[in-house]
């Protein structure tokens, strides 16, 4: 089980923008004012080579980063000054590294084989056998007739990772696996050409108390009710949550609750019970195979020199990219198939974990944290959004995702165009278009000089503009274990030298009570007063519609 806290590192509780590694990077930006990335390319051959590094079957390209060899070395000078190996052995020892919950963040222990915690291995062993059964037909509901169709019931972290994994590594056979996070139509779209008799449902929620997952978790069992003539609906539900009691008093069969613990994290818990519905659509042993990838990715992280780390690598350019190029935001675009969903588990797990205001220590932070985080498949992306990332104000950075192999089902000539785009856009980010080029190539194609010279400022593109490519061998369970894990680990390293909790997510806890205080106001007869006056007003514009006729 977890340990007890670790004390406070010392190396990181000095204000970082007074580091002298921290100045020393703000003096060698100043080195970037003439450079761009083209030059550099063109000055150094072997530059791919220098910057781009393996690991776990995944590759990094970040030689097209706004990054030089000494570039480099100072900052990674800045995560040693800020005690980054302390505190990923902290986090890996399974050490309480969310101080304001008194909580380990453990989730590396959820795929750790032999060597995770008796109690996992257990959950895993049942989750496994429940799947087997189930993709075998050999589960039932009240009818007798076997499941086959499972409706996963959960929000936020409950949905976005399993969801995931669900639609990247799905295996033939089995029930047929849906999502449904908010309540209301999506329930209803999902359930209406769905057989009663055999759907099951499992409830996702640590707390058994998430309002939007109890609101569908009720209506679906009134529709399993009206549609089964009343009978008992609990051979149709399985529950995922922290508090069995909770779940048993539901209805759910007391062998079909599964645990969560207090150490894992919602938008970490795609490892832990939560994924249940993955590995449902996945098989017990792809499931496994994608936290076997994981896990490798854990031991890169923990054993690999700094200047070979993945996940070290791409969290020091983005923090280099946001504070001293002033990049705010991030694109993640994915260019495979089955990785549509990426870019939604990602802003909650970045932006969730990212997104805080003060220290470890509750002091207010001197500088910026996390950055806004979007992005979804290339394919349709370079149809819109794309236009700005090449000639906007704004440079963005980019995440741009690949696979060597194509995935099943898709025809080798139509995964070549999917690649030549991915790389096409990420080479037009880095070298861009001058003003010079594009006058030239207007000429060449008759355009009369002064229509060109008139047009060229207009389709010029300056380039310069930073990106990663991350290509995977191929989009299999275990390197999409890897690619999460990566995720996963580059978000912590990023808090780690800001200094602040990536483990707690008050924002999100204060909204949710809010809504809780809110919501009496709706069913009473009197005006809404208790809030600020926009809140009491809105409240009571919409009670009033309700009174008035048509």
């Amino acid at each position: 089980m977890p340990a007890m806290p670790a004390g406070q590192n010392k190396k990181s509780s000095a204000s970082l923008t007074r580091t002298p590694a921290w100045r020393a990077l703000a003096e060698h930006r100043r080195t970037w004012r003439d450079r761009h990335l083209r030059g550099l390319f063109a000055a150094d051959p072997q530059r791919f080579s220098r910057f781009s590094a393996e690991a776990c079957g995944l590759l990094l390209d970040y030689s097209k980063n706004l990054v030089t060899a000494e570039t480099l070395e100072l900052l990674l000078a800045l995560a040693r000054e800020r005690g980054l190996e302390d505190r990923i052995s902290d986090l890996l020892a399974g050490k309480r590294v969310n101080n304001t919950e008194k909580r380990a963040a453990w989730h590396s222990a959820l795929r750790a084989g032999h060597a995770a915690p008796r109690e996992v291995r257990g959950t895993l062993e049942s989750m496994r056998s429940f799947t087997g059964a189930l993709r075998a037909g050999a589960v039932k509901g009240a009818g007798g007739r076997p499941v086959t169709d499972v409706v996963s019931l959960g929000i936020g972290g409950s949905a976005l990772g399993p969801a995931l994994a669900a639609e990247a590594c799905a295996a033939e056979g089995g029930p047929r696996v849906h999502f449904v996070t908010t309540p209301g139509e999506m329930l209803a779209r999902t359930l209406a050409p769905l057989d009663a008799e055999t759907t099951l449902f499992i409830v996702q929620s640590k707390s058994f108390s998430t309002q939007e997952t109890l609101i569908n978790a009720r209506a679906a069992r009134a529709w399993l009710e009206n549609s089964r003539g009343g009978a008992d609906p609990g051979a149709h539900f399985a529950a995922v949550t922290a508090q069995a009691e909770a779940a048993l008093s539901f209805g759910v069969p007391q062998d079909r609750v599964f645990p969560m613990w207090d150490w894992v994290g919602g938008r970490y818990s795609l490892w832990s019970a939560v994924g249940l519905p993955a590995m449902i659509a996945m098989g017990g042993d792809r499931f496994d195979d994608m936290l076997a990838g994981a896990a490798a990715m854990d031991a890169h992280f923990a054993e690999t020199p700094p200047e070979r780390n993945l996940p070290v690598l791409m969290a020091l350019g983005g923090l280099w990219h946001a504070h001293f190029f002033g990049m705010d935001s991030r694109a993640v675009i994915p260019y495979a198939p089955g990785l549509e969903l990426l870019p939604a588990w990602l802003q909650q797990l970045e932006m969730e974990s990212l997104g805080k205001s003060v220290s470890r220590n509750g002091k207010p932070l001197r500088h910026d944290s996390g950055a806004v985080l979007w992005g979804g498949a290339g394919t349709e992306g370079q149809h819109a959004y794309f236009q700005m990332l090449h000639q906007g104000t704004r440079p963005v950075p980019v995440d741009f995702i690949a696979c060597r192999a194509p995935r099943a089902g898709t025809d080798g000539e139509t995964h070549a165009v999917m690649l030549a785009n991915c790389f096409a856009q990420s080479a037009l980010l880095m070298q861009g278009v001058s003003a010079t080029e594009t006058e030239q190539d207007l000429l060449r194609q008759g355009i009369p000089a002064r229509e060109a010279a008139r047009l060229a400022p207009h389709q010029a593109l300056p380039g310069n503009r930073p990106s990663n490519t991350l290509l995977l061998d191929a989009l299999s369970p275990r390197s999409l274990g890897a690619l999460l894990a990566l995720y996963e680990h580059r978000t912590f390293v990023q808090s780690a030298i800001w200094d602040i909790n990536a483990f707690d997510q008050w924002g999100v806890e204060h909204g949710k009570r809010l809504a809780n205080s809110l919501l009496p106001e709706f069913s009473s007869a009197a005006p809404a007063t208790a809030h600020d006056t926009s809140t009491n007003g809105l409240v009571n514009y919409v009670k009033k519609m309700k009174t008035e006729k048509p």
